[in-house]
C-alpha cells in the first residue's frame, strides 16, 4: 500500500486535487492524507466549499499565515519536515506554483520522498514573476511531471534531463467541471441566462495602478452596450473597483452597470460563468473554465500558462490595453466571436490516469 501525501496551499488548490483524491479512494494500492498549509479557519476557504467539491477537509493544517514567500517558504519547509519525520509517505503530490508549494518539493525531496508535480510545465518565462522562479525549482525537482497541454508538455520534456517522467495527463480542472456540471447552483442574482456578462479581478499588478484600471472599467461599462456587468469580487479587488466606481467619470450615457458582489460559493460561480454572453477575468482557472463551457472569454494579461484555452477555446488575451479590451468586448457583445472546441485530453480522467502511473 503506498502512502500519498497531497500538499494544498491555497484555495484553487483544492479545486484540483478534489479528483485525485475520489481517484485514489477507488483503488486499492494506495491511501492518501491530505494537506493544507494555511489556517483551518482561512477565510478565503467558504464554509460549502468542501461540501460543493464533494471532497474531505483536509486532515492536516499547519497554520501558515503570512503574506511574505520567504516567510511563507521558511515556515512551510519548517513544519512539513517535522510532519514527514513522524509521517513517512512514500510520494508527495504538490500542485501549482505557490511558495509553499516550491516548499513541500524541496522538504520531501530532501528526505528522499519522491514528487510529483500537478500541472507542471506552465512557464511565463518572466523570471521577474516569483511565481515562475517557484515553477522552474518544482519541475526541476519532481520525478513526475504531470501536464495539462501539449506547450507544458514540450516544456518539462525539454528541461528534464530524463524525458520519461513528463506525462501529459490532461487538464484536471476539467474532472471537476464535468463532475460538478449537472449539480451547479444559479446565485441569487437578478439576470437572464447569457444576457449578462462576469468580471472577474485578482493581480496585484492590475490593481496597484487604479488611473490605468480606471480606464478599462470605463471601457467595459462602454462596450458592454446596456448588458449588466456582475462582478463578485474579494478582498482588495472589491475594496478598489467599488472605489473607482464612485468615480463619476465612470458614468456615460450608454454604460452597461457594474454590479458588485461579494464573492460566491463554487457551484453558484459555476453557474454564473457558465451562462454567461461572456466573461472578463484576470484567472487562468476562469479562462479554463469558460474553454469548456464554450462562453467567450478575455483575459487581462499579455500571456497564459495554459495556451490552449487561446489556441484552440474560446479565450483572447488584451494584455492591460484598454482599446483592445473594448474591441473584443464589442465582439463578445455582438456575438461575433471566434470558433472554438475542447483541447486534447479535457475528458474528466486526468485523475484516473495518475493515479494509474503513480502505482504502476
Amino acid at each position: 500500500m503506498k502512502k500519498i501525501c497531497i500538499v494544498v496551499g491555497a484555495r484553487p488548490n483544492f479545486v484540483k486535487v478534489a479528483p485525485l483524491i475520489r481517484a485514489i479512494q477507488k483503488t486499492d494500492g494506495a491511501d492518501y492524507e491530505l494537506i493544507y498549509t494555511g489556517r483551518r479557519d482561512d477565510p478565503t476557504l467558504e464554509p460549502s466549499l468542501f461540501e460543493d467539491l464533494q471532497m474531505p477537509h483536509p486532515q492536516v493544517c499547519f497554520g501558515v499565515d503570512s503574506t511574505k514567500l520567504n516567510e511563507i517558504t521558511s515556515q512551510v519547509i519548517d513544519k512539513f519536515d517535522t510532519y514527514l519525520e513522524f509521517s513517512p509517505a512514500d510520494i508527495v503530490i504538490v500542485v501549482d506554483d505557490l511558495a509553499s508549494t516550491m516548499a513541500a518539493a524541496i522538504t520531501a525531496k530532501k528526505r528522499g520522498i519522491r514528487v510529483a508535480h500537478l500541472v507542471a510545465g506552465t512557464r511565463s518565462f518572466d523570471m521577474a514573476m516569483p511565481k515562475e522562479v517557484n515553477r522552474l525549482v518544482i519541475d526541476a525537482l519532481s520525478d513526475y511531471l504531470f501536464t495539462a497541454g501539449v506547450r507544458s508538455n514540450s516544456v518539462a520534456t525539454r528541461e528534464q534531463a530524463e524525458g520519461s517522467n513528463t506525462y501529459m495527463v490532461g487538464n484536471i480542472l476539467m474532472d471537476t467541471l464535468r463532475f460538478n456540471h449537472q449539480r451547479l447552483r444559479r446565485p441569487d442574482i437578478d439576470v437572464e441566462q447569457g444576457q449578462y456578462l462576469v468580471f472577474t479581478l485578482n493581480r496585484k499588478a492590475l490593481l496597484a495602478d487604479e488611473a490605468h484600471l480606471r480606464q478599462m472599467l470605463d471601457a467595459i461599462t462602454e462596450a458592454a452596450n446596456g448588458l449588466p456587468v456582475i462582478a463578485p469580487l474579494r478582498g482588495q479587488a472589491s475594496q478598489v473597483v467599488s472605489r473607482l466606481l464612485g468615480d463619476s467619470s465612470l458614468i456615460t450615457l450608454h454604460s452597461s452597470l457594474i454590479t458588485l458582489h461579494s464573492s460566491l460559493p463554487y457551484l453558484e460561480f459555476g453557474w454564473l460563468t457558465a451562462h454567461a454572453r461572456g466573461i472578463i477575468t484576470d484567472s487562468g482557472n476562469v479562462a479554463e473554465e469558460a474553454t469548456f463551457n464554450g462562453v467567450p472569454c478575455i483575459t487581462l494579461n499579455s500571456y497564459t500558462e495554459h495556451q490552449e484555452t487561446v489556441t484552440v477555446g474560446s479565450n483572447v488575451l488584451v494584455g492591460e490595453d484598454p482599446q483592445r479590451l473594448r474591441e473584443e468586448i464589442e465582439r463578445m457583445v455582438s456575438g461575433q466571436w471566434k470558433k472554438c472546441a475542447l483541447p486534447d485530453r479535457w475528458d474528466g480522467r486526468t485523475a484516473e490516469r495518475i493515479v494509474s502511473i503513480l502505482l504502476s
